[in-house]
């Protein structure tokens, strides 16, 4: 869901000092962008940039939160322009169409359509050194479109759309990020060339299998929300630092003794009845394992035997396990540095 924006500001001395003057009203700190090179204009609840002094200067442009549809034809001449937001309006493809033209602000290193209505992924082929790109919030139903997006992109943000496929992904060698939750995706795929990936999000899809394609340097992976009934498939990730797999169809803990720098698992929310696979992981922090069908503690301690000091969270609350009096005083006599069980938290 598209978030809500602030509250506008009205139209008098605030709005009209930010307009004239191109930066924030508040005061900056001494190493923030210079206001003349970074104009901010977020929830102004404009329709157009009629009136607004768009410096050659500038740098970042943030026109989030607003009602345009159409470019202004001068950002197409802002030769510094780094980075671009327009998140949160009403751009449709025609709308964002004139970005494919316009190569003085080539040079564009940050690109933000979030949030709009856009269908397709727009042409971003002029901006060959493009960092950080995000189409999320929108109606997109293909990837198509992202073989032209630059090979040096380090982010790529394509969620909450209707995207059925993983495609055209196979050039962007230098990817570190990729979102892609909140679609139709049934396979993982076309991951195989992405080896410096290091955070994969894919929550909310209908996914059913693990296929990693050979990725090892995969440090944050969330896979929740699926249709997974296994959890195997991660045993070669030993880098991953965080595993998100609650609300699946998991019934048991497996794959999971070879990821050695595990901080956080959660498998929250699945049909495990036993805690398992996970005594050799010694640097595990977080562990969510609530509402499950987890029916006694008896062997918990050795089920985590590996991560007896490190454990500061445990979530274990609607299991049948929880319901002993002495729930919470047996895990604290197991954990000895637990700081929370379940929403309470010890001083």
């Amino acid at each position: 869901m598209a978030d809500n924006p602030e509250e506008a500001p009205s139209n008098g001395a605030k709005a009209e000092e930010v307009l004239n003057n191109g930066a924030k009203t508040e005061e900056a700190p001494e190493d923030s962008i210079d206001s003349a090179n970074y104009l901010d204009l977020t929830s102004f609840q404009l329709h157009d940039l009629q009136g607004v002094e768009l410096p050659s200067s500038l740098v970042e442009l943030d026109l989030t939160a607003n009602r345009l549809s159409s470019l202004d034809p001068r950002i197409g001449q802002l030769r510094q322009l780094k980075k671009l937001f327009l998140r949160q309006n009403l751009f449709s493809d025609e709308g964002v169409e004139p970005l494919c033209h316009w190569t003085a602000i080539s040079g564009l290193l940050e690109l933000v359509l979030r949030d709009n209505k856009l269908t397709k992924i727009p042409d971003v082929s002029i901006f060959r050194n493009l960092l950080v790109f995000d189409a999320s919030f929108n109606e997109i139903s293909s990837l198509e479109g992202v073989s032209k997006v630059s090979s040096m992109l380090q982010e790529l943000y394509v969620s909450k759309n209707e995207v059925t496929k993983m495609v055209e992904l196979d050039h962007l060698h230098e990817l570190r990020i990729l979102e892609l939750g909140s679609n139709r995706l049934r396979v993982m795929e076309n991951l195989q060339n992405l080896t410096n990936l290091q955070e994969l999000w894919l929550g909310r899809n209908r996914i059913r299998e693990v296929q990693l394609c050979g990725l090892k340097c995969i440090r944050k992976f969330s896979l929740q929300s699926n249709r997974l009934t296994s959890m195997l498939g991660f045993q070669h990730c030993i880098a991953l630092e965080e595993l998100y797999l609650s609300h699946n169809g998991i019934q048991k803990m497996e794959g999971l003794s070879t990821l050695e720098n595990l901080r956080v698992l959660d498998v929250s929310s699945n049909k495990l009845t036993a805690v398992n696979d996970i005594e050799n992981l010694t640097k595990l922090e977080d562990l969510w394992l609530n509402d499950n069908k987890i029916a006694s503690l008896e062997g918990i301690g050795k089920a985590v035997a590996g991560s007896t000091e490190t454990l500061t969270t445990i979530y274990l609350e609607h299991n049948p396990c929880a319901d002993s009096p002495a729930y919470m005083a047996n895990l604290r006599e197991i954990f000895p540095n637990l700081v929370q069980i379940d929403s309470t938290v010890f001083a």
